[in-house]
């Protein structure tokens, strides 16, 4: 392959110094053929001037004779006819007597310059065709177009040409790259589907003995009363939400939920989570502010994003203090919406925060009946509508005022 390259590099140096050598070569032969044509031009009228001198004056020879023989020996300098209104244009060598052979090394090196200038635009046109083949192709893979693989159709002919050239190499690179990424691809989605086929069966053989548990309590709580009822059905219900979060992840995972693009209002789908949270709000004397800012829509489910944001509130709920609030505010630009959700506790630990969105991590300060799949659930959610979900810290005066949930919606 290297070989190959090497020689293919040779071949397109060739390609333009030749056309350079032959254009060099042209430009010599034209100084060569002009010099030629003066010589004998000026040979021509000396010869023209000694006869016609000659002629007339026989008795000279032996003078004119002499003084040729000291112009061989060169005499320069010698301006003796400008007295008379004589140029060294008058005695120049006219187009009919040498101009031919110039115009001939002129069409010459005219012709050579014009090989040069095509082979040189045809090169070019020649890479820029393969690379924009290569540019193709790799668009395609970028999109997630299948059948460029190992036996592909539309793998051939860019990526296993017949014959060897400078590309050849990338070529091949490009290749077997794109063949690990594609198994590395396959590997993964394997590996998710399995992961995700798990998840639901954990959470339906959870689903059936919850069940039973709620209505052994109710039967047990009907008959008397017990003070270890009531924990117990915290606990109970907690392993419900854990089990209902098991089933939306395995959704997500194995690509079976389907999220709906309609007009979603910012205004509307924030009041609407905090709605289904004024139980628990109310309970722990917290206020959710929601201002209306304006229209503001992106293309998303209603459902699904009114859950999500649920789970962001409800975070910033268990870490707030009584009596604060948690502010809600949105706005656009023309790449994306933008929505704040922010508390006033005591913010994540700053150790925590690369791994909040990680499933069933629990941080520093997390509460007692969290599972550790909200905020998960929450980016998955808001990634599948092209959108991002970060987390950081709020800083007033030097000091941590709070924690922010930050989610960008883009439109395209």
């Amino acid at each position: 392959m290297f070989e190959g390259g090497m020689i293919m590099e040779k071949k397109r140096i060739l390609l333009y110094v030749v056309p350079a050598f032959l254009c060099m070569a042209g430009m010599t032969i034209l100084i060569l053929i002009w010099q030629s044509a003066c010589q004998r031009a000026v040979f021509t009228q000396m010869s023209g001037f000694c006869r016609t001198l000659l002629e007339e004056n026989p008795e000279l020879e032996t003078e004119v004779i002499s003084v040729l023989q000291g112009y061989e020996r060169g005499m320069t300098g010698n301006s003796f006819l400008s007295r008379y209104g004589y140029e060294a244009a008058d005695f120049s060598p006219k187009m009919g007597e040498s101009g031919y052979p110039l115009l001939f090394s002129a069409g010459l090196t005219a012709v050579v310059s014009a090989a040069v200038f095509f082979l040189s635009q045809k090169e070019k046109q020649r890479i820029r065709g393969k690379i924009s083949g290569l540019t193709d192709y790799l668009e395609r893979i970028n999109m997630g177009a299948r059948g460029i693989d190992c036996d592909g159709s539309d793998c051939t002919g860019i990526l296993l040409p017949e014959k060897e050239d400078e590309f050849a190499h990338l070529r091949d690179e490009i290749y077997k790259t794109v063949t690990h990424l594609y198994a590395t691809r396959d590997a993964a989605e394997r590996a998710r589907e399995s992961f995700a086929e798990n998840l639901a069966n954990i959470a339906h053989q959870l689903k059936t003995p919850l069940t039973a548990a709620l209505l052994s309590l109710q039967l047990m709580e009907a008959k008397t009363s017990n003070p270890y009822a009531e924990p117990v059905r915290k606990q109970m219900k907690r392993l419900n939400r854990l089990e209902e979060a098991l089933l939306s992840l395995s959704r997500i995972d194995s690509g079976s939920l389907h999220l709906e693009r309609v007009p979603v209002d910012v205004y509307t789908v924030l009041n609407l989570a905090a709605e289904n949270l004024a139980g628990l709000l109310e309970e722990a004397r917290i206020q959710v502010e929601i201002p209306d800012c304006g229209s503001i829509i992106f293309p998303g489910d209603l459902e699904w994003t009114m859950e999500a944001l649920m789970n962001l509130m409800k975070n910033c709920l268990e870490h707030s203090p009584a009596g604060s609030c948690i502010r809600c505010s949105y706005s656009e630009n023309p790449l994306y919406v933008q929505i704040l959700i922010r508390d006033e506790g005591e913010g994540f630990a700053e150790e925590d925060i690369p791994h909040l969105f990680e499933r069933f991590f629990r941080g520093k300060n997390a509460s007692e009946g969290s599972v550790g799949i909200g905020l998960s659930l929450a980016r998955a959610v808001f990634e599948r509508q092209n959108g991002t979900l970060t987390a950081r810290n709020i800083t007033e005066d030097g000091r941590t005022a709070g924690a922010c949930f930050e989610i960008h919606i883009y439109r395209n």
